[in-house]
């Protein structure tokens, strides 16, 4: 690209190749130095672990103050609160965010507080493979990045100046990606998710009409009816003459042919 000749072309170039996660115990790491180094993970797995909770309750503030004061005992917070009420059903919705070391002691003490699950579900999804493959991928970009800044130095005219800072600026947005890749799956690993749904059957009896207004809807209705029949009458006006047209003349012909 630049007047540093073929042979740094083709070192940063190779360098573009982007390394992948065979397995959950490699890493393929590019050094400062540019060489490819084996990096044994010997770290935890990274487990992202989701649980959905669902089930009746007699009293919706005290299963709500139970399930906050377990969360609180566990470290945890309540990320979002919602209630909504259908027919005869009130129900609230909870997302806790939890420790993931507390999470199983959480859901097993909530768990204490229910007689009967209508949904009890709990996930865990492994990521560590997804990890260190971005972590391989966000070091490769890095040592690539500091190569071409050690090219862009280099350069000598221009147009090799603003192709360099071209491939920058795409490399920095690469790794700007990685990064916040990297922290949300450390989000989800460090703080589980539990999500419950309690709720109250109701029983509601319907609003009382008096006979009176009973009667007074009645004739509102037999008005619309009424009005909508003249309208339809209005409507097919036409046809109604034709059909009388066609009356006469067929009772006149049946009287002349009577005669005969």
């Amino acid at each position: 690209m630049c007047s540093e000749g073929k042979s740094d072309d083709t070192s940063y170039a190779a360098m573009e190749a982007e390394p992948s996660a065979s397995s959950l115990k490699q890493a393929v790491i590019l050094n400062d130095a540019g060489t490819v180094d084996m990096v044994s993970e010997d770290a935890k797995q990274k487990i992202i672990k989701e649980s959905y909770l669902r089930f009746e309750t007699q009293d919706l503030d005290k299963t709500y103050s139970d399930i906050k004061k377990i969360v609180l005992q566990n470290k945890g917070i309540i990320q979002s609160d919602n209630a909504n009420k259908s027919y005869n059903t009130i129900t609230r919705h909870l997302t806790i965010r939890i420790p993931t070391n507390t999470f199983q002691t959480t859901i097993d003490s909530i768990s204490k507080q229910v007689a009967y699950f209508d949904t009890k579900s709990i996930s865990a999804r492994d990521v560590t493979e997804e990890f260190i493959d971005l972590e391989a991928r966000l070091n490769a970009k890095k040592t690539l990045e500091k190569r071409y800044l050690e090219l862009l130095v280099k350069a000598n005219n221009v147009k090799d100046m603003l192709e360099i800072e071209r491939e920058l600026s795409n490399i920095r947005e690469e790794i700007e990606a990685k990064q916040g890749r990297l922290k949300y799956l450390e989000n989800q690993v460090s703080l589980s998710t539990i999500n419950i749904e309690f709720y109250k059957q109701t029983a509601e009896t319907g609003i009382t009409t008096s006979y009176g207004k009973k009667m007074w809807n009645a004739l509102g209705s037999g008005f619309d009816g009424l009005s909508v029949f003249f309208l339809g009458i209005l409507y097919i006006w036409p046809f109604i003459i034709i059909v009388i047209i066609v009356f006469f003349v067929l009772k006149r012909w049946i009287n002349k042919k009577s005669k005969k």
